[in-house]
């Protein structure tokens, strides 16, 4: 399966996410599902410009992918005197007023909204009252098969939730490997920013996904 450029608006997924280090696992996961599954994921973070306003940037990202995917999981403050992180409810709302009010091309937009756990974000959101919320526990897997799922019902050619599922595993084993023996440490991978990340999927799709020696 040939991934698209990004660029290519009818094979762009836009994911607006939390960034933190706790579910860095499920953007990864989201991420590479995305690929796995020959379409291009859009990141805010996949370009790391200083002077580039950021929800310019948002916006632009947008307006090029038919897909989106907003995670609603850090909507409610963990801890007091905690804020509640309020700009993935503002992206969706920026998205999906575009997708309703846009040109003909971006009323053909598609949205999953997803949440680690589905009822919390109706007390902090209530207007999206009746949307259906897919949740994925904060679980790769579970993340995984809800992004694929959703894909399939739009007719996008995708492997079983199973079968990308593997392909995960098998990318993080060759890709740590291959980062090892390149001179890379633990924290080296660990602070690896999201354009390498993306470029590292994009090359073992490329590359006939190489199982680890």
């Amino acid at each position: 399966m040939q991934e698209h450029p990004a660029g290519d608006f009818d094979a762009s997924v836009f994911i607006n996410c939390p960034f933190d280090d706790d579910y860095r696992p499920i953007l990864e996961a989201i991420a590479f599902c995305v690929v796995d599954c020959g379409l291009a994921p859009r990141v805010s973070t996949e370009r790391l410009d200083s002077g580039e306003a950021r929800l310019a940037k948002i916006v632009e990202l947008m307006t090029a992918s038919r897909y989106s995917i907003h995670d609603l999981s850090r909507v409610q403050a963990s801890a007091r005197g905690e804020y509640a992180r309020l700009n993935m409810p503002f992206e969706l709302g920026i998205d999906h007023g575009l997708a309703q009010g846009g040109d003909a091309r971006l009323r053909s937009k598609r949205l999953l909204v997803v949440a680690e756990d589905r009822h919390k974000h109706r007390i902090a959101l209530s207007d999206i009252a009746g949307w259906d919320i897919d949740s994925h526990g904060g679980a790769y897997d579970k993340a995984i098969r809800c992004v694929r799922t959703w894909l399939a019902s739009h007719h996008t050619s995708t492997p079983s939730a199973s079968t990308i599922i593997g392909h995960y595993i098998g990318f993080q084993e060759w890709d740590y490997e291959r980062l090892l023996g390149k001179g890379w440490d633990e924290t080296d991978i660990r602070e690896r920013r999201t354009p390498e990340l993306l470029d590292a999927m994009r090359k073992w799709v490329a590359a006939g996904r190489p199982a680890t020696n």
